[in-house]
């Protein structure tokens, strides 16, 4: 095993490192693995006068119905089979308990095995949908640490040994993934910062199922991911009532009073970091009744976070009513003191003369199941005048 020692400290692999995890992985599994995407045939799947993949040998039934989730779909085949297509990552076939792949299965379609036991989950926000539908009982190993969990189910099962930290996701422990018989990879899109790590995954035959639902543009859409691993989970029908519950939640926001919102962190290097005006973020803002600070920065912008310099952060940000800080990036703001020790610019801001600054946490990012609550705690905050009983927004003092 000591080749996997030098797997874990390396993010690039050699040739014949791949070859020797290979060859071990066949010893211990006796096959290919569990999720093997090769298959005989080339044919490529193609969408029907109807949009939905073409599978060689399986009858297409229906499609779920989504109401806000632009970044994936999912299509029924009889006998109980399913594909999973997500924008820019390719389709994934679903193949339930005791059936076979179909024959000709393209090679670019991945194939992941009901039912999941051994999930190695680096998509972190994901955790929170998995537990509303009883589905985190299959996640045996995580990309962070007991101490890193802001909600109870994750931590409490860490330390029970019940799911094992298996290294980050931008360098993961190979030998344990193997161990343990690691039947999906659940990956953020933070793994193309590091694809040699997906390409060796897939080398060990796991597939890797990259989550794009930060890429979605509303609240709800994010949180409608729930149906996605609803369908992987075989808990469609619990999925479908947590979210029809989470979403009544925001048809009954006060309205009237509006304000605008500044979110925010400031970098290590003393930039200004905001969200994309057509992000999550500023859609809950909106939905709360607010004015987003900067809705006219990064339309353009590939990624979803924008740094800005100090001078053109202050213009934007002198005026709104209230300042809402992102420590979930930024943890070392804890006090209303912290925030004015950032940068000279910050003490001239209106929200920081009137006191009306905030700070929003991890749980807020590793909560996607609760958009309705966060969306009805910036309710609250732009709403009230006194605005107290929140859940993940916290004042600053």
């Amino acid at each position: 095993m000591n080749r996997y020692a030098e797997i874990k400290g390396k993010a690039k692999q050699t040739a014949a490192l791949v070859l020797s995890i290979i060859m071990v992985m066949a010893l211990i599994t006796g096959c290919g693995g569990p999720g093997s995407s090769s298959g005989s045939g080339s044919r490529s799947a193609r969408s029907s006068s109807s949009s939905h993949p073409d599978i060689s040998g399986l009858k297409y039934q229906s499609s779920l119905k989504l109401d806000y989730a632009k970044q994936f779909q999912v299509y029924r085949y009889q006998g109980g089979y399913k594909v999973i297509s997500i924008k820019q990552e390719g389709s994934f076939l679903v193949v339930p308990k005791g059936k076979s792949k179909p024959k000709g299965l393209s090679d670019d379609i991945t194939v992941i095995r009901q039912p999941l036991k051994n999930v190695y989950l680096a998509a972190t926000a994901a955790m929170s949908l998995l537990c509303d539908i009883q589905g985190d009982q299959a996640v045996r190993m995580s990309s962070i640490r007991a101490s890193e969990w802001s909600f109870s189910e994750p931590k409490k099962r860490m330390e029970k040994k019940e799911m094992l930290f298996a290294g980050k996701y931008s360098e993961p422990d190979y030998e344990l993934l193997v161990k343990e018989k690691s039947d999906l990879a659940l990956e953020s899109t933070m793994i193309y910062h590091t694809p040699e790590v997906k390409n060796m995954i897939e080398k060990l035959h796991i597939p890797v199922l990259v989550d794009r639902s930060s890429y979605e543009d509303t609240p709800l859409g994010r949180m409608e991911w729930i149906k996605l691993y609803g369908v992987l989970m075989n808990r469609e029908s619990q999925a479908e009532k947590f979210f029809n519950k989470q979403e009544e939640k925001t048809r009954h926001l006060k309205k009237g009073v509006h304000k605008t919102v500044a979110f925010f962190y400031i970098s290590t290097d003393g930039k200004a970091v905001v969200r994309r005006s057509d992000d999550y973020v500023p859609a809950m803002i909106k939905m709360a009744g607010g004015t987003y600070a900067y809705d006219s920065v990064g339309k353009t912008s590939k990624s979803i976070s924008v740094p800005m310099n100090m001078e053109k952060f202050y213009e934007l940000t002198k005026d709104a009513d209230i300042i809402v800080y992102n420590g979930s990036i930024d943890s070392s703001v804890r006090t209303l003191a912290d925030l004015k020790a950032k940068d000279p610019a910050i003490r001239k801001l209106k929200a920081v003369r009137d006191g009306n600054c905030w700070i929003a946490g991890s749980s807020m990012y590793q909560r996607p199941d609760q958009a309705g609550d966060i969306i009805v705690d910036f309710n609250t905050l732009i709403q009230s005048k006194n605005p107290s009983g929140m859940r993940f927004i916290q004042k600053l003092k």
